[in-house]
């Protein structure tokens, strides 16, 4: 794992419509003045464990409900007179206890705090025995995006279809069936689905057979599963298309999607082939299942979904037209797939015990993402974007309210929460740091091993570590590669020159849990003397309390190269403080190359002076990603006043003469939310000189764009960037032109065909006026392209026309014209529009019940929206207006979500930053230009 209309948004109570009405007497009674529940933990006891399900469901597409039966093989490893499971919104009745005795009715209350269903049986079930217990179920189909829930979409002659599909992860499974859902209760599955003729069903393994029932009915039986969790069960009742192709291996590839857009989905089922082709070599694991479906579906809340054998995406996240999609869409797309089918085998092949560990499942899904497409589809460019993620993830986790990668966690709320960018991003970047740490060849060996030991299982963090030590003196090494043997036996040779420590046999887990155990990242603080190199290690934090930076204290594996030599030098620093030696003086020294490590470096004494001449006069003796990273940390310490905001913008500087995306982007990053924070400050003169001086630092880059599709994935990403800032800001040669062709292509009625990567500047000038933003409209509800819809609504929610702000946030919550999957994003679009911002904060506020209940509470869709629309208010009131708003909440509304403490701390550090620094940076604009031009919005 990146609507109804209002009245259906509040979760309309039982019973069900009339498809799936049940007797009263067959109802569960749930007597509160009864006997207290059986068992007093949100966590299942462990005294019994699923086998297998046999789940029957007949979903009823016009009444918008569902029932049907499980029957679950149970084994019984204590003797207990309940069995504890979940169910969630579900009427449950004839539940029936199946033993060699013969077959009785069980007792059955509820907790419905914990989701928890007791069924208790009058006589004991025994240890060692084995039971099978059979529930009948019905519901309505959920209205969130989570469970088995409705989807719809509109065909070009405007007729709606409806749908229905599952998302179970994390916790929702127990919407859709009686369950144990929790991932160590791993089962096998299998599934019989009733339709109507009219639509197709889909599940994660292959159809076996069809019947047909009285009625007219059709009843799918599917083949049984592998050993899974309840989290990754999935089944699709629609209209839904395919294509198929089978790769090398012999796995049948489909890819399902509405009919009318079943032709933009040749290149993600080309992707889907060539990559699970590729993780079946890496990881020599062949793909267990005999099929894998990917589907598009209409309405979806996250970017994709890893069901074993029917991953789930957005739309936009599937399908692409080769003529109307960006090269950043192609990048998307594919990355998406690799990441749900790396997924295939971490996460789903080999499980996290609990929820505590998610980054084993999502860190590495989205590590591969890179690991995978370097190999098979090199010209994406991929590791030009990789830094961009550790970045990320390093905002987040540089507040107090960050949280380990590993960190505890009970309830559903909590759980959800985990799904961040510290599981996936952080997770991602120590991997990589641990990649380079050990080397390549050896992480591969380490993986392998950990995925073939442990498959059909659960782990936790140590069972990686110990994965990845001594690999090389591995009892299943005899079953790798020849090329893991090679390695193996030319690392022998060399005696520990690829090592990076001395002394003791290197000790992973050591290493590693200061970085997953414990939240945040070191800061590295290097001043050379001569030859001598002092280090000193302490927690970045955004924060004027220091106390809260004491008693961290990582294992860094540093790596640093010089002026004098190229070579790569290493350097364990276990320590609060170190000295190590160089071979010989050097003119300037920059640690953490290529950013491989997840910590920031802070130059003391004279280094960020010479690190800043020498990117004014030779910037390209670094890399593109050793220069990005030194704009982030030099900005990102003037929060911490390790670093004068003077000496930020005069490294900024030497961006004048760069051209690469990563280094571009990360000196946009660092320099617009400057000017960001004064829109909401009253202060136009020193917002405009900023905006002046951004231009003119980019002013030769963006002035040698063309306005064309040329070029590699990196240049054409990057120039889509460029034209649009251009435009944002008014840079006259880039209004005009896109002036120009939004002109011919509104005479043409958007039948002309505009150059792709430029097409988002074309649409943002467009959207300025009343007759451009609704021609947009106009297209957008005609278009059939997901790629092209996004760019359009991206470009309107730039618009000036306030009430076309709030038309946009009102129709996208009803889910009319404009999908509610999307509100969150255009919330987020109109709250950094200087026009929109109050309108945003004030939507979220009056709506936000409704949105707590559609995107569910903790889940990254609501912390998206909550940071998104706070993250650049810089002053006391309106710090108080949040802190007012989020502390009227009770824990049932969220006020104990993490994104409400990360929006206080973000303002607070807005508002700290601002304070020290407007003054510098005024004098700083001033000395360079003391007469700005500038031009309004």
């Amino acid at each position: 794992m990146l609507a109804a209309p209002l009245l259906l948004l509040l979760f309309l109570p039982f019973p069900p419509s009339s498809g799936a009405q049940l007797p009263d007497q067959d109802r569960v009674q749930i007597d509160l003045k009864g006997p207290p529940f059986p068992w007093g933990s949100m966590r299942l006891p462990k005294t019994i464990s699923p086998i297998h399900y046999d789940l029957t469901i007949h979903p009823n597409l016009t009444t918008l409900d569902f029932t049907g039966v499980v029957r679950i093989q149970l084994d019984v490893h204590e003797d207990t007179n309940a069995i504890i499971l979940h169910s969630k919104h579900l009427h449950i009745s004839n539940v029936l206890l199946f033993a060699t005795e013969g077959v009785k009715p069980l007792k059955v209350s509820a907790h419905p705090r914990f989701n928890q269903l007791a069924l208790e049986s009058d006589s004991v079930l025994a240890k060692g025995r084995r039971y099978e217990v059979q529930l009948e179920f019905a519901a309505n189909f959920s209205e969130s995006y989570h469970g088995f829930y409705k989807s719809s979409y509109r065909t070009s002659s405007g007729e709606v279809r409806v749908m229905a599909s599952t998302q179970f992860e994390a916790t929702f499974a127990r919407l859709a069936f009686p369950c144990f859902d929790e991932p160590a209760f791993k089962a096998n599955f299998t599934i019989r689905i009733t339709r109507e003729p009219r639509h197709i069903a889909i599940s994660n393994m292959p159809m076996v057979k069809t019947d047909e029932l009285p009625g007219g009915l059709l009843k799918d039986h599917f083949d049984t599963t592998v050993k899974m969790s309840t989290y990754l069960v999935a089944y699709i009742v629609s209209d839904f298309l395919s294509v198929s192709k089978t790769t090398q291996h012999g796995v049948k590839i489909s890819v399902y999607a509405v009919p009318e857009k079943i032709d933009q989905t040749a290149f993600a089922l080309d992707a889907a082939v060539k990559l699970l082709d590729f993780y079946d070599d890496y990881f020599d694991i062949p793909y267990p299942l005999p099929k894998q479906d990917l589907a598009a579906i209409p309405d979806f809340q996250s970017g994709a979904m890893e069901n074993w054998g029917l991953t789930t995406y957005r739309e936009t996240g599937l399908l692409f037209d080769p003529d109307k999609s960006s090269a950043s869409d192609k990048l998307g797309i594919t990355k998406v797939i690799a990441h749900e089918l790396a997924h295939q085998w971490f996460g789903n092949l080999v499980t996290m015990e609990w929820w505590n560990d998610l980054w084993l499942n999502e860190g590495f899904a989205k590590f591969m993402e890179f690991i995978s497409l370097r190999i098979t589809y090199p010209e994406l460019q991929v590791d030009d974007f990789f830094l961009g993620k550790c970045f990320e993830a390093m905002e987040v986790d540089s507040l107090s309210s960050s949280h380990p990668v590993s960190t505890p966690v009970e309830n559903p709320t909590q759980i959800q929460e985990m799904f961040d960018d510290v599981s996936y991003d952080k997770g991602a970047c120590i991997l990589n740091m641990l990649r380079d740490f050990l080397t390549p060849e050896a992480f591969e060996i380490g993986i392998i091993r950990y995925l073939k030991r442990y498959s059909y299982q659960n782990t936790v963090n140590s069972h990686l570590w110990e994965s990845l030590t001594n690999v090389c003196n591995s009892d299943d090494l005899d079953e790798g590669r020849i090329k893991h043997k090679e390695f193996c036996s030319k690392r022998d040779v060399q005696s520990g020159a690829t090592k990076w420590y001395s002394g003791d046999e290197l000790d992973v887990r050591a290493i590693m849990d200061t970085w997953t155990l414990q939240e945040g990242f070191p800061l590295v603080t290097v001043e050379v003397r001569g030859r001598e190199v002092r280090l000193s290690q302490e927690r970045y934090l955004k924060t004027d309390d220091y106390s809260l930076t004491e008693g961290f204290l990582w294992q860094i594996p540093l790596t640093y190269m010089t002026s004098t030599s190229s070579t790569v030098h290493r350097f364990l620093l276990k320590t609060k403080t170190d000295v190590l030696y160089l071979p010989e003086e050097a003119d300037w020294v920059k640690f953490n190359v290529d950013m491989s490590g997840y910590y920031m470096v802070h130059y003391a004494g004279e280094g960020w002076n010479s690190i800043i001449k020498l990117l004014h006069y030779n910037h390209t003796a670094l890399s593109s990603n050793d220069r990005a990273s030194l704009i982030h940390n030099v900005f990102q310490l003037v929060s911490t006043e390790k670093v004068k905001l003077d000496t930020a913008l005069e490294l900024s500087l030497y961006l004048s003469k760069e051209t690469e995306i990563m280094a571009v982007t990360q000196g946009f990053g660092e320099l617009v939310p400057l000017y960001k924070l004064m829109e909401k400050r009253d202060m136009a003169a020193l917002e405009n000189q900023m905006k002046d001086y951004i231009v003119d630092l980019f002013r030769g880059l963006i002035g040698r764009q063309e306005w064309t599709d040329s070029g590699s994935v990196s240049q054409r990403v990057l120039r889509s960037y460029l034209l649009l800032f251009g435009c944002f800001r008014n840079y006259a040669p880039c209004v005009s032109k896109a002036t120009e062709l939004f002109t011919k292509w509104k005479e043409s009625d958007g039948t002309m065909s505009l150059p792709v990567d430029i097409t988002m500047a074309v649409f943002l000038i467009g959207a300025r006026t009343p007759e451009g933003w609704d021609f947009l409209l106009e297209k957008y509800r005609s278009s059939l392209q997901m790629s092209v819809k996004s760019r359009m609504k991206s470009a309107m929610s730039t618009s000036p026309l306030q009430e076309k702000l709030k038309w946009m946030m009102e129709h996208s919550l009803s889910n009319v014209v404009m999908k509610t999957q999307d509100l969150p994003d255009v919330m987020v679009s109109v709250s950094r529009n200087p026009r929109g911002y109050n309108m945003a904060w004030d939507f979220l506020r009056v709506n936000w019940h409704i949105l707590i209940k559609k995107f569910e509470l903790g889940s990254s869709t609501v912390s998206f929206m909550v940071t998104g629309v706070t993250s650049q208010y810089s002053t006391r009131e309106m710090l108080e207006e949040v802190r007012s708003f989020f502390g009227s909440l009770d824990e049932d509304s969220g006020s104990e979500m993490r994104c409400i403490r990360q929006a206080y701390e973000t303002i607070e550090d807005n508002i700290r930053w601002t304070d020290r620094n407007l003054p510098l940076l005024q004098a700083w604009l001033d000395k360079r230009r003391p007469k700005p031009l500038h031009e309004d919005l």
